[in-house]
C-alpha cells in the first residue's frame, strides 16, 4: 500500500481539543487522589483509561475492567476475512497500559452499578468504588427480534458483530464451504455498529470466493432500503465481482423475519432463502451493563452531554462510544476515540482542576472494495446545547482512478496502525 500516516497525522485527524474555553463547570475536586474506572476495554475505554492516565501524570488512580484478556478490532475484521489480516494482527492486549501508563488493569465482568454508593459490582463478586465512572461496553444484540435465533445458535449462524471467536467461526464456514455455495447475510436496521461494516464484508467475502471459489455466490438480505456508501459498494461489486452479488433490500422482501437454523434458511416476508453459510447481524442497542445501570432511555442507547459524554441519566457517570446517542456520530472505532479524548479532558477538569475546552470530534471510515481499492466517509462535528453537530463532512466519489483508490487504502492501513498505538499504547 501507499504511504501511512505519523502518529502526529493520526491525532489531528482524530480530533483534538479545541482552542475555544468551555464552560464545563467548577471542578469537584475529591479528597486524596480521585479515582477513575472504567468498564470496557474497546476503542472508547481503552483510550480513554489511557489518555487520563498519562495527561493526569498520576494524579487520578485509573482502573479498567475488561471481561476479556485481549481485544479483536471490529474494524479490520472484515479484512481477515477477506484474507487481507491475520487474526492475530487485529487483537491486542493491555500489558502497555499497565506496565507504561499505571494503569489498573482488572479481568472482570461489569453486572451492575450503585450511583448511590459510587460503586461498580463485578460477576465474581468484587466490588471496585470510583468518583468517576466511564461506561464504554459497546453494543449487545436483541437476538428475539428474529424467530428462532438466539445466542445458543450463534455457532451455527454467525453474527461475528464482535469480532473474536465468531468471526473465526464465520472465516472456518467460509473456507469449508464447496465452490457454488451461497453466502447468505443479512444486516441490521438502524442504527447499528459501523453503518458500512456489512457491506465491506459481502467485498471481502466476494474477494475471498473470486481468489478461492469463484462459482459462489452472495445473497444480502437488507433491513434497509439504501445504507452508508451505496453508491460506491455497487460499483465495487459490478466492477470486481460481476453477477456474484445480489443485494434484496427491505421493500423487496420485507426482511428477516425467522431464522431457521436446522434448514440453514431465513424466511422473509414473503420468501425462504437458504445458504450454505449464513451470517445473521441482529439488531443492536446499548451494552447490557449500561441497561442495568440505567443509563439508557427508551430508545435502548445511552443520552449524554454533548460537551463532556456525561450520562444525562445518572450522575459522575460519563458513556462513550457505541452505546452513546451522539446524534450525527455514527457509532465507529473512530468516533469511540475521539469521544474518549474529550471525556479524558472533561474527567481531568472534574477531578484535579486542569484546563478544559471545547470539544472537537471527528470520524473517518475507510472501506476495503478489492486489493489496492479503498473508499471513505467522514465529518468533523462540534458540541452544541442540543447535541454533536456534524460542521462538515466528505466521501469518496465513484469513477475515481486506480491511484487514487490505492491511496485512500494505503490511508487505511496507516490509520489502522496509528489508531492501535493510540488505544492500546
Amino acid at each position: 500500500m501507499n504511504r501511512k500516516f505519523t502518529r502526529r497525522e493520526f491525532g489531528i485527524m482524530a480530533g483534538a481539543a479545541g482552542v475555544a474555553a468551555s464552560s464545563l463547570g467548577a471542578p469537584a475536586i475529591a479528597q486524596g487522589k480521585p479515582r477513575l474506572v472504567v468498564i470496557g476495554g474497546g476503542p472508547g475505554g481503552a483510550t480513554i483509561a489511557r489518555y487520563v492516565a498519562k495527561d493526569s501524570k498520576g494524579a487520578i488512580d485509573v482502573t479498567l475492567i475488561e471481561a476479556n484478556a485481549v481485544h479483536t478490532t471490529c474494524f479490520f475484521s472484515n479484512l481477515y476475512l477477506g484474507g487481507f489480516r491475520t487474526f492475530d494482527s487485529i487483537t491486542h492486549g493491555y500489558n502497555k497500559l499497565a506496565s507504561d501508563y499505571g494503569i489498573t488493569v482488572m479481568k472482570g465482568f461489569a453486572i451492575g452499578v450503585d450511583a448511590a454508593k459510587r460503586t461498580v459490582s463485578l460477576a465474581g463478586g468484587e466490588k471496585v468504588s470510583y468518583d468517576k465512572l466511564v461506561v464504554a461496553p459497546g453494543i449487545d444484540f436483541m437476538f428475539d427480534a428474529y424467530e428462532g435465533y438466539s445466542e445458543a445458535v450463534t455457532s451455527t449462524i454467525t453474527h461475528a458483530w464482535k469480532a473474536g471467536p465468531q468471526t473465526q467461526v464465520l472465516k472456518r464456514q467460509l473456507e469449508a464451504m464447496d465452490d457454488g455455495g451461497v453466502f447468505v447475510i443479512a444486516p441490521p436496521p438502524n442504527p447499528f455498529r459501523c453503518p458500512p461494516g456489512p457491506y465491506e464484508r459481502i467485498s471481502m467475502v466476494a474477494h475471498y470466493f473470486k481468489q478461492h471459489k469463484p462459482k459462489s455466490k452472495i445473497i444480502c438480505v437488507d433491513a434497509k432500503d439504501k445504507f452508508s456508501k451505496q453508491g460506491l459498494f455497487q460499483e465495487g461489486w459490478d466492477t470486481h465481482y460481476d453477477g456474484m452479488v445480489e443485494w434484496l433490500p427491505l421493500k423487496i422482501t420485507g426482511g428477516v423475519k425467522a431464522v431457521d437454523v436446522k434448514g440453514m434458511a431465513l424466511h422473509t416476508g414473503g420468501d425462504t432463502i437458504k445458504g450454505d453459510v449464513i451470517n445473521v447481524i441482529p439488531p443492536q442497542k446499548a451494552g447490557n451493563i449500561a441497561l442495568a445501570a440505567g443509563l439508557a432511555n427508551e430508545s435502548g442507547w445511552c443520552p449524554i452531554d454533548p460537551f463532556t459524554m456525561a450520562s444525562t441519566r445518572v450522575a459522575h457517570v460519563y458513556v462513550i462510544g457505541d452505546s452513546s446517542i451522539a446524534a450525527q456520530m455514527p457509532k465507529s472505532g473512530f468516533s469511540a476515540n475521539s469521544q474518549a479524548k474529550s471525556c479524558a479532558m472533561a474527567i481531568r477538569h472534574a477531578l484535579t482542576g486542569s484546563k478544559a475546552f471545547d470539544p472537537r470530534y471527528g470520524n473517518t471510515c475507510w472501506s476495503l472494495i478489492s486489493p489496492d481499492n479503498a473508499v471513505k466517509v467522514g465529518a468533523s462535528y462540534k458540541a452544541t446545547a442540543e447535541k454533536i453537530a456534524k460542521t462538515d463532512g466528505f466521501i469518496s466519489k465513484t469513477g475515481e482512478d486506480e491511484a487514487l483508490r490505492a491511496t485512500t487504502a494505503g490511508e487505511a492501513f496507516g490509520w489502522y496502525d496509528g489508531i492501535t498505538a493510540d488505544i492500546f499504547g
